[in-house]
């Protein structure tokens, strides 16, 4: 029996048939029937089916537009994101001046990868198989020289009798065959992981969801590639043979079936025979109800509001104006994904009690509209009526992009000091 074959045997898999006429048997070749594998080798090779009867993996998954959607939302989000790096002095922390690493996160951790591209490539592999994986490649005096990413096939995490786990890395475009230790890659895991590996949203959450949306997708599509037309009757008075039925059937399915004859040719009909149009039987008008709620079941799977996917037909309990559902949606979606990213890259990259640390920049995706920041930014300066402040001009200046002032620009307000010039309202100099 082939090594394939020699895999746990507890889920039916196709029979296989071969040398019907006993070829192979004269031959002495082994036949197989009813071979059957383990539910992982099936999940590992995309042929597990849901509910609905449709494979639903990975690759199969993106072809549903609700989960694009989702997985591009979530991936998006977290790829425009800066990350600055932090030193603390005891509960004081101070932005870091940028350095290779800050290169390294935010602009290109490879050569071939921009680091847009990177994030995404790890939040599409939590997403989808539940773990993302990156090689830190370090040089001389152990500097990080590279951040690659590593396929999500192309690693193999393995527990070792001791309980640590170390990577086997299989790149074979490469020529790359290697074990990792733990130090050498960044091992982002998503929601419920074991140690080894995590919980894929498509494995567990939205399997069947998703399996039902690829089966409604089908069953539209062949509607429509069948002119989008309802069934017809052809009936007559008069007797017909079996094979003049079936003529009849594939005469009218040659030239009336498909987007293509769609009101290409008229129907003519003999004989006193006359053709009757069935209305869309209540299953069919259901459909579009059905899809809606599939976009929905999706969308809380992955913890999107439908209305970030485009499905705004039910309220949403998100808050009103972009900046409240921006908010909503780094607090609630985005924050358990940043924390976990944010945990590895710390734990990796940096000594224990070195006083560093990464962190993204929330604030980048809630900024409101021009008024709203109007008010935050005369609230963090202070003034007259608003008490004091926790950011100076500069502060806001710089966090716009704009070059400091010179004199007490860079003064935190403090409405104790006398009247004069440095008690102004900050706002109106800002």
């Amino acid at each position: 029996m082939t090594g394939a074959l020699a895999l746990r045997q507890t889920g039916t898999l196709a029979t296989w048939l071969a040398g019907r006429d006993g070829s192979l048997a004269r031959a002495g070749v082994e036949q197989v029937a009813n071979a059957t594998y383990s539910a992982d080798v099936m999940e590992a090779f995309g042929v597990t089916p849901g509910a609905a009867g449709m494979v639903v993996s990975p690759a199969s998954a993106m072809r549903v537009a609700a989960v694009f959607a989702c997985v591009q939302r979530i991936a998006g989000g977290i790829s425009t994101l800066p990350i600055h790096a932090y030193t603390t002095d005891g509960d004081t922390k101070s932005l870091a001046p940028r350095d290779a690493l800050w290169y390294l996160l935010n602009e290109q951790p490879s050569e071939q990868y921009t680091a847009a591209s990177h994030w995404e490539g790890v939040s599409v592999a939590q997403l989808l198989r539940g773990d993302g994986y990156t090689w830190i490649r370090r040089g001389v005096n152990n500097t990080i020289r590279e951040l690659l990413p590593l396929p999500w096939g192309g690693v193999s995490p393995v527990q070792q009798p001791d309980g640590a786990v170390r990577y086997y890395v299989n790149l074979a475009q490469y020529g790359i065959t290697t074990w990792l230790e733990p130090a050498e890659v960044l091992h982002f895991p998503g929601f419920g992981f074991d140690g080894v590996s995590s919980m894929s949203v498509i494995k567990h959450a939205a399997r069947n969801a998703t399996g039902n949306a690829l089966a409604m997708d089908e069953y539209s599509g062949r509607f429509f590639s069948n002119g989008a037309h309802p069934s017809m009757v052809l009936s007559t008075d008069k007797g017909m043979k079996p094979e003049h039925i079936v003529a009849l059937q594939t005469a009218f399915a040659t030239k009336y079936a498909g987007v293509q004859n769609a009101h290409r040719i008229p129907l003519v009909l003999t004989e006193g025979m006359t053709a009757k149009e069935i209305s869309l039987s209540a299953e069919d008008a259901q459909l579009l109800e059905a899809r809606k709620f599939q976009v929905i079941d999706i969308a809380r799977a992955f913890g999107v509001p439908p209305h970030m996917i485009g499905e705004t037909s039910a309220s949403t309990s998100w808050g009103s104006g972009i900046e409240a559902m921006s908010r909503a949606f780094v607090t609630y979606t985005l924050q358990p994904h940043l924390v976990r990213i944010e945990q590895e890259l710390n734990r990796k990259l940096f000594p224990k009690n070195s006083g560093r640390f990464v962190r993204f920049d929330r604030e980048a995706l809630i900024e409101g509209d021009s008024k709203a920041q109007a008010e935050y930014n005369r609230a963090a300066l202070g003034g007259p009526g608003t008490g004091p402040g926790w950011m100076t001009q500069n502060e806001v200046r710089k966090a716009k992009g704009l070059a400091p002032l010179p004199g007490t620009a860079g003064e935190l307000f403090d409405p104790r000091k006398t009247t004069g010039k440095s008690n102004e309202d900050p706002a109106a100099a800002a």
